[in-house]
């Protein structure tokens, strides 16, 4: 006989002993199949979690730095400047000055002016931003063109509004180039930007109840000539890369602080930041959940040792049979760990599937992007057969041991 007919005889034989134990059989096979299944939903929860926190984050711009003036006066005896630390004369030394900021745009933020088309209001944000604006903040149109360097220069009354403001002011009617109010300056509206995703975030707190879609983009000179003053509010940066946003903002903060001869002093925030906090949370959440559902395969592979150990006790003479015929004590161990295995594999197989079916019901309840974790669902396979050898391994070793005379003479 060959190792190819004796290990096909061996699985036969393993499957046969199962099946005369249909029922011992079956709730082991769930025992494992529930302990994978809350490992496969730990890890599509959370994969499916971390996606929707960074596309929501990505929506900010991965590679942004956020550099303005930091207001807190920690000298007693030095006096609070006046103004945000930030003005035009700064941005043309900004220029070209720093090898990790790819583009920036200066922000200039517009309060208390009444928007308002004939009867129509609107609460949006108004942000006077650069010509780098819509490109840092991944910001997109559906409709008209972005700023033009001589609608800057010129301070232009012309805007790009976000799709909740465009309801506010516009209802249903069409937008594109009709004008509307900022206190007593016309804009006429040169842009519509496509609706961005922050609920999870805002769920959250995580955005400082900002509605994206609630904006209204305007040239920053224009803000600055609204305002009737130079100054910059902060400056939107864009790092090379999402591990120079530290070194950008330094980099920004220098040439601030010698522009201004240390008169004021800089702080910044990275989105760099948020996304290793994001994911270190997330990394976590999964670990934990892991570990918990993990407890559910420990009680699994136990029943896997007791349906064994009784099926040793109940199978002693057939045992001391096979072993009076010529079976080896190898091959008493191999078949009892062979059925073990084929229970926690079976367990795994279906834990498997019920994993990704929990994950679709949960994403269907919750509104989180399926994704199945490749990790999680190898990990409670290796789990899941290494569960049947280790509590295998004992039962088979008892049968293996039983001396021949002694377990036929057993009743």
């Amino acid at each position: 006989m060959n190792a190819f007919s004796l290990w096909l005889d061996r699985i036969s034989l393993a499957f046969i002993a199962l099946r005369d134990n249909r029922l011992r059989t079956f709730l082991s096979i769930l025992g494992v199949a529930i302990g994978i299944t809350a490992v496969m939903a730990v890890g599509t929860v959370s994969k499916g979690g971390g996606h929707l926190i960074n596309s929501e984050l990505e929506t900010f711009g991965l590679k942004s730095v956020w550099v303005y003036r930091d207001f807190q006066n920690k000298d007693p005896h030095r006096k609070l400047q006046q103004g945000s630390g930030i003005n035009t004369q700064d941005i043309i030394a900004l220029k070209n000055c720093c090898s990790a900021v790819a583009q920036f745009s200066p922000m200039v933020s517009v309060r208390n002016e009444i928007i308002q088309t004939v009867n129509q209001y609107s609460n949006a944000e108004i942000k006077g931003v650069g010509l780098a604006a819509l490109s840092i903040a991944n910001d997109k149109l559906t409709q008209g063109r972005p700023f033009r360097q001589q609608e800057m220069r010129g301070q232009r009354a012309v805007a790009i509004l976000g799709p909740t403001a465009v309801k506010d002011l516009f209802g249903k009617a069409p937008a594109m180039g009709k004008t509307f109010r900022i206190g007593l300056h016309k804009f006429t509206v040169i842009g519509i930007l496509k609706s961005k995703s922050r609920d999870f975030l805002a769920s959250i707190g995580s955005v400082g109840g900002q509605d994206a879609n609630n904006r209204i983009l305007i040239p920053y000179t224009t803000a600055q000539k609204i305002k009737g003053d130079k100054a910059i509010g902060y400056l939107h940066i864009e790092a090379t890369a999402v591990d120079k946003s530290i070194l950008a903002s330094q980099q920004i903060e220098a040439v601030l602080k010698r522009q201004h001869k240390n008169a004021f002093t800089y702080t910044s925030e990275t989105m760099a930041s948020y996304l290793t906090t994001s994911n270190r949370i997330i990394n976590g959440v999964t670990i934990i959940g892991i570990v918990a559902a993990s407890i559910s395969l420990l009680v699994g592979s136990m029943g896997i040792m007791n349906i064994m150990s009784t099926a040793v006790l109940e199978r002693t003479r057939e045992i001391g049979m096979r072993k009076a015929l010529g079976a080896s004590r190898r091959d008493i161990l191999i078949q009892f760990l062979l059925e073990a295995v084929i229970i926690s594999t079976l367990g795994g197989f279906f834990g498997l599937i019920l994993g990704m079916g929990a994950g679709f019901l949960i994403a269907w309840l919750t509104g989180f992007p399926v994704i199945p974790s490749t990790g999680a669902a190898m990990i409670a396979l290796i789990v899941s057969v290494l569960a049947g050898v280790l509590s295998g391994y004992l039962p088979a070793k008892r049968a293996a041991s039983l001396h021949p005379v002694e377990a036929l003479r057993y009743e």
